[in-house]
């Protein structure tokens, strides 16, 4: 491990321990473990089920957005060991599914600008959720309406490229004229696979497939979360509760600097908790028990995934972390 990797995991490892100490300041975690032990097993296994049922949806979404170019068993034991990978410090989980999307003859750079695209999409997810979950702040609103029209322009500037590459590569070499230097970067081929990854797209079938496995993902997510309100047997505003904390999560595990999102996850839901006005032992007992699900679901079946695909643990992740160091230089 090199002297940068090293103080990223240090950094991640502070991080973490500092936001669990803010969360736990005027809690006993002895309370969290003792809510957390009476669980109902029941909807305990549920909330389980629910989120192998969520990563086979969010498989068969990753297959469309490549053209069926990789089957739907394979491309879901990929997007299980992403969410495996993202557990790491690194975060090598993205890399490593582009990585093994090769195999099926995919591009690094194709494989990747579906993951772009599957991104804006969820950000759409998101801020639409935070949206109702907010929508008697307007400030809040107003800014979630805004990180929104961010991504649905850029959601739509992409589309428009796929269907238009002649513009595309016109502003390509436009850049190029005004600074040279950049030609030195292999951008015209990285801009090929770009819009390869989204031409899927520009078909209005495929469209719609895209947002119906995205919605049901994200619908069976909510219902998880659900299914872990009851099992710990909170009383709140479910609705708000439920939209609030999945999409706060979400975002607090786009933060790259924790380990395997420790603290952020935690403290997005405590805020959820907090805004919807649940008793604090129970908002960061839910913020656990949701973190450990997920956590442990994405551990079994990523590895499962591994299993699945025959490929080592080293191979992935070792891959994408000298992918990830190889993309960092720049050629000169």
């Amino acid at each position: 491990m090199n002297a940068r990797r090293i103080v990223f995991v240090l950094v991640s490892v502070a991080v973490s321990a500092a936001l669990l100490l803010v969360i736990l300041r005027d809690i006993q975690f002895e309370e969290v473990l003792a809510s957390i032990a009476a669980a109902d097993p029941a909807l305990l296994l549920l909330s389980f089920a629910l989120v192998a049922v969520a990563l086979v949806l969010r498989g068969i979404r990753w297959s469309v957005l490549l053209d069926r170019r990789i089957p739907i068993a394979p491309a879901t034991h990929m997007v299980n060991i992403m969410f495996l990978g993202n557990q790491l410090p690194l975060r090598l989980g993205e890399v490593a599914r582009g990585m093994l999307a090769t195999r099926h003859q995919v591009p690094l750079g194709t494989s990747a600008s579906s993951i772009v695209v599957e991104r804006l999409i969820d950000t759409l997810i998101v801020v639409l959720m935070i949206a109702a979950a907010v929508g008697g702040s307007p400030d809040l609103t107003e800014r979630a309406a805004l990180f929104g029209a961010i991504a649905l322009f850029g959601f739509l500037v992409l589309l428009f490229f796929a269907r238009s590459p002649g513009h595309a590569h016109r502003i390509l070499d436009g850049l190029l004229r005004l600074v040279p230097i950049l030609g030195r970067l292999p951008l015209k081929p990285l801009l090929n696979d770009l819009l390869d990854g989204v031409r899927p797209l520009t078909h209005v079938r495929a469209l719609l497939s895209v947002v119906f496995w995205t919605a049901s993902a994200w619908g069976v997510s909510l219902v998880g979360y659900y299914c872990l309100h009851l099992a710990l047997g909170i009383e709140t505003d479910y609705l708000r509760s439920v939209t609030l904390g999945v999409s706060l999560a979400a975002l607090a595990l786009a933060l790259p600097v924790s380990i395997a999102g420790l603290g952020p996850f935690e403290g997005a839901i405590v805020v959820s908790g907090n805004i919807v006005g649940m008793d604090p032992l129970a908002a960061v007992s839910l913020g656990f028990l949701l973190h450990g699900v997920s956590v442990l679901s994405y551990v079994i079946w990523g590895t499962i995934g591994l299993l699945a695909l025959g490929v080592s643990p080293a191979s992935a992740f070792g891959a994408a972390a000298r992918e990830n160091d190889e993309a960092a230089v720049i050629p000169g």
